[in-house]
């Protein structure tokens, strides 16, 4: 069977950092992401994976695109599976009680709405196929899924929300051998976390994270290897943290 992937927001950070980790493992690669493939970060990314690589420009947000994406990462195989990795932060942190309409929805349409109907598209064309061989679904979504930040409340909600649609997708999939999995990274250098480097390297070094570090994009693509060649296929459903201990609760 050849293992094919698609991974929104493949072309920098947490998903380049799965991109190479997946590339390592023979998977044949599709990244969709709204920049346009000229985009200097879409070059950069590209440039870090194995020749052949597919990039597709597609808003996630645009669930009517939806059919032509799949239409076209599917022209050469069929997916065996798909990493559900694009997000966007709150427009603008600040006090929630100040939060606007127009930052909630962009929240939404990309890190729920959007997310869930790219995942309902896949998952039916994987049950329309019925094959033997294990195939999966990857969330990432945040440790912010669980713990609260009110000065990006829309994000929060957005990713908790995620959360409960991974499950559902898990209960739904798990007899027909397609696993489902919530990857919840914490602290992690990428350019979405470039802005406030500072702030979480004082943080960190005051124990923030019990792991006195930051994580790294390849420490998510590591964590994924086993949950899409079935490794762990019995776990399927499980939410698992990569926040070098931040989400343990303390006392």
């Amino acid at each position: 069977m050849t293992l094919r992937a698609l991974i929104t927001g493949g072309q920098q950070g947490i998903g380049l950092g799965i991109a190479r980790a997946l590339a390592d493992a023979g998977f044949h690669l599709t990244l969709a992401a709204e920049q346009p493939e000229t985009a200097s970060v879409a070059r950069e990314g590209l440039a870090q994976l194995p020749e052949g690589t597919r990039y597709i420009r597609h808003d996630l947000a645009d669930i009517a695109a939806i059919p032509a994406l799949l239409e076209e990462v599917e022209a050469e195989g069929p997916l065996t599976t798909l990493i559900s990795n694009a997000g966007v932060p709150a427009t603008q942190r600040g006090d929630l009680l100040e939060m606007t309409p127009e930052s909630f929805d962009r929240c939404h349409d990309i890190n729920l709405r959007g997310t869930f109907f790219l995942a309902q598209a896949v998952a039916r064309r994987m049950v329309a196929r019925q094959s033997p061989h294990y195939r999966s679904l990857i969330f990432v979504t945040s440790v912010s899924a669980e713990m609260a930040s009110p000065d990006r409340a829309e994000y929060c909600i957005s990713k908790a929300g995620a959360a409960m649609m991974a499950r559902n997708f898990a209960l739904r999939l798990a007899p027909l051998n397609i696993g489902v999995f919530e990857l919840r990274p914490g602290i992690i250098a990428t350019p979405m976390t470039a802005g406030v480097r500072d702030r979480y390297d004082t943080r960190i070094a005051e124990g923030l994270v019990p792991a006195n570090r930051w994580g790294q994009p390849a420490d998510v693509g590591a964590a994924v290897l086993p949950l899409v060649t079935g490794q762990m296929a019995f776990a399927t459903g499980a939410a698992i943290p990569l926040d070098g201990g931040l989400s343990i609760p303390r006392l």
